[in-house]
């Protein structure tokens, strides 16, 4: 059996209540607890803030659709590289967009996605974020704003983007391994 981490992972009896109050909601609907709650665990206010912000970011108020902060969740992990973050929200984009072949495609290569071009600024915005975050320019939110998004959307594509650079971070140094389970999801 594969370990799920470079590190120790916690017993369930060993995490304080509020941890396992966060893995019920994932139990109920999805029968697993994500890997990433469990390994996350082993600190468990820092995996409560990190959730905490995390469901601010990617499920609150925002001119970005849940799908498109997925979007950006996708690209930023293949641009890393990050095994778990790749297969757990490619699997979340396929269920939100009920479309496997785009979430493929935008997994795959995003710059020839069939996504409109507003979509694909944000996701270029992602990536060079990512990629090139010293190399950033106004003329990169000027391009965004071009393309129809307003300023709070561009913060907001922005902070997805770091959110997802740290997670992204956590998982490649810590070994954390994705559920198997997120291979069939939405499919």
């Amino acid at each position: 059996m594969e370990r799920l981490t470079w590190l120790r992972v916690p017993a369930d009896e060993d995490v304080p209540d509020e941890v396992r109050e966060l893995w019920r909601p994932s139990l109920e609907k999805l029968g697993f607890v994500p890997n990433v709650l469990r390994l996350f665990a082993l600190r468990p206010s820092h995996l409560l803030a990190w959730n905490a912000h995390y469901e601010e970011a990617m499920k609150d108020d925002s001119g970005l659709t849940k799908a498109e902060r997925e979007m950006i969740a996708v690209v930023v992990s293949v641009a890393n590289r990050c095994r778990y973050c790749i297969a757990a929200h490619s699997a979340a984009l396929r269920k939100l967009t009920k479309d496997p072949a785009l979430a493929d495609a935008i997994a795959a290569d995003h710059r020839t996605a069939p996504v409109e071009p507003r979509v694909r600024a944000m996701l270029d915005y992602a990536v060079k974020l990512t990629l090139h975050c010293t190399a950033m320019e106004e003329a990169d939110v000027q391009a965004l704003r071009d393309a129809g998004w307003a300023d709070e959307d561009v913060m907001d594509i922005a902070e997805v983007t770091g959110l997802f650079n740290f997670s992204n971070r956590m998982a490649s140094g810590l070994g954390w391994v994705p559920n198997p389970e997120f291979d069939a999801l939405g499919r």
